[in-house]
């Protein structure tokens, strides 16, 4: 031991730095190479479904409550002392009624365009509390909404499915009877276009129109009562516990739905498919790995003669091993560490870089209308970071041990013999 370092760190160190074979320099950098772009790219792509996933729950929790709260069969009676309840709990920041109901809109155009959509009866002052729907305007306002004045808010899908603005008339049309002497007939009511908003999310924009509470209780004949009560909760993480302690707390008998029930299915396929790219792309961290095995087994041929003399000088073959073990894992940690760097450098930057290739190209990569945003964003998140740092350094690692162990068995004699 010199210097406080194992001469077998020392040995394999100086292997690394060689320049004897150029060939065989030649191939250890390729292998580190390899590693870093397969560690880089899988850090990419993950920080882009990171942020992709992290952006859509966003815009989901900008214009959805976290939760709602609703009575089994009938409305929900006595909402306001209702809903002074539920603000008595500390995770509650807002809470807003809602009557909701299912219509047909047609337009008072020449073809008569119609949409089947959910109208929903809101409050504008509580409504803002709870969303940011008011926020989210292309004309007009959710203040707008008066109670008597019959205007109703489109989304911007249905807008223009129907050919319809601020200002033109449409009609809703429920599937509650009406009796008259020829029978009964759907009930109607003409409603002006108050505005248009856009949330960024299609099911919303297309199947969601927004009236004053008391015209949607008129419409529906609901009376006093609501449909339920929607929440706004100061984690929306914590959603489910919290709504699921203010139902228990009205007495029970009440229906409990949050916001990662309703995107259940959404969330769960960005998760899968977040694990399927992780376990596809680590093979081309893998493949990298592999090549440690042939850079090592044709540094094990080159210095046989080296290895047959440290074994006549006494060295074990455990201490063999662990000299070009040293080799193997060095590479491996550098091309790890070099894939990191870039690959957090390149995911901090990402947008910044496809901007730049958008207009150099003239092209755009991301259509708002397809993807939900124009915008490509990225989140770095230190545990997958963690996660991928590890795997390949342990790819690594395990690629060394096979030309090690056939270095340790190298027999000093015939290793002589033949040079």
């Amino acid at each position: 031991m010199m210097s406080g370092v194992p001469y077998e760190l020392r040995i394999g160190r100086r292997y690394l730095r060689s320049t004897g074979n150029r060939f065989l320099s030649f191939i250890s950098l390729i292998s580190m190479v390899g590693v870093a772009i397969g560690v880089a790219v899988l850090i990419v792509v993950l920080s882009v479904m990171n942020g992709f996933e992290r952006e859509l729950r966003d815009r989901i929790l900008s214009v959805t409550s976290h939760a709602t709260v609703t009575a089994f069969g009938a409305g929900l009676q006595d909402w306001p002392a209702l809903r002074q309840q539920a603000l008595a709990n500390p995770g509650v920041v807002a809470v807003a009624p809602y009557v909701e109901g299912e219509a047909l809109l047609v337009s008072e155009g020449e073809d008569g365009t119609s949409s089947a959509l959910a109208v929903r009866g809101v409050d504008p002052a509580l409504e803002a509390t709870v969303s940011a729907i008011g926020q989210r305007m292309r004309s007009g306002a959710l203040d707008s909404l008066e109670p008597g004045a019959f205007r109703v808010l489109l989304g911007a899908e249905v807008a223009d499915r129907l050919g319809v603005k601020a200002g033109d008339t449409v009609v809703l049309a429920i599937a509650q009877g009406t009796v008259t002497p020829a029978g009964v007939i759907p009930r109607m009511r003409r409603f002006t276009v108050g505005g248009v908003f856009y949330s960024g999310m299609y099911e919303i924009d297309n199947g969601l129109a927004l009236v004053h509470l008391d015209d949607a209780a008129r419409l529906f004949r609901t009376g006093r009562d609501v449909t339920g009560l929607r929440l706004a909760v100061r984690d929306p993480l914590l959603a489910p516990s919290v709504s699921r302690a203010v139902a228990e707390s009205f007495g029970g008998g009440y229906w409990v739905e949050d916001w990662t029930q309703r995107h259940a299915n959404f969330f769960r396929s960005i998760e899968l498919t977040k694990r399927m790219m992780f376990f596809i792309l680590l093979l081309v961290v893998a493949v990298a790995a592999f090549n440690i095995v042939s850079t090592l087994v044709m540094a094990v041929k080159d210095k046989q003669p080296d290895i047959a003399i440290l074994r006549t000088l006494g060295a074990r073959p455990a201490s063999v091993l662990a000299v070009f073990a040293t080799q193997g894992t060095v590479i491996g940690l550098l091309g790890t560490l070099g894939g990191v760097a870039l690959g957090v450098l390149l995911s901090v930057n990402l947008e910044r870089l496809v901007h730049g290739l958008e207009r150099v190209l003239g092209t755009r990569f991301m259509d708002a209308s397809v993807y939900l945003m124009s915008d490509l964003p990225a989140h770095v998140e230190a545990a997958d970071v963690t996660l991928i740092a590890a795997t390949a350094f342990a790819l690594c690692c395990l690629s060394t041990l096979y030309p090690a162990w056939r270095a340790a068995r190298t027999q000093p004699a015939r290793a002589l013999r033949h040079d």
